[in-house]
């Protein structure tokens, strides 16, 4: 219901804060004149690094069919049919890549001491870790060399939007 939303207002909104699964869809719909971000990219922000999740976001550009990819959610809820991280990401990654590209998922605390078999790490917005547990994660990434990134930055991308968004 975002075009009957607008136009009940009398100007535009300066900001539009969207689920980043629609962000394509959200951007696309939005009056030019205002901004828009996404929960997930707010939390990479808040908890995580967003300027080192942007710059490794562009690694997607360099992965192969030969390339893994490690997906990190912080909950431990049981996956739902269509989940953004099991099935969405996935799907829009071998869309891209090939379906041949491997991807891994882990979740809660399990995420792996030694990174090296990845080539990208995606973590979610991390709603359920404090900054510390997440920036921990993001402080092993980096001294292993590896790129990591988060969902929405992902999906940006991924949809050809993130020079377009609020970071």
């Amino acid at each position: 219901k975002l075009e009957q939303s607008l136009e009940c207002l009398v100007k535009p909104p300066k900001l539009i804060i969207t689920d980043s699964q629609i962000f394509r869809t959200v951007y696309d719909k939005k009056p030019k004149e205002s901004k828009l971000t996404s929960f997930s990219v707010l939390f990479a922000n808040y908890k995580g690094d967003l300027k080192y999740f942007v710059e490794s976001v562009y690694t997607i550009g360099k992965l192969t069919e030969n390339s893994r990819v490690l997906i990190a959610e912080a909950c431990t809820h049981a996956p739902l049919e269509e989940d953004i991280g099991r099935e969405k990401i996935p799907s829009m990654l071998r869309k891209r890549i090939s379906n041949n590209l491997k991807i891994d998922v882990v979740s809660g605390i399990n995420f792996p001491d030694d990174l090296s078999l990845y080539d990208l790490i995606i973590h979610c917005g991390g709603c359920m870790f404090n900054r510390k547990y997440v920036l921990s994660r993001v402080k092993k990434a980096r001294s292993q060399n590896i790129p990591m990134t988060n969902y929405g930055v992902v999906i940006a991308y991924l949809s050809n939007i993130l020079d377009k968004i609020d970071l």
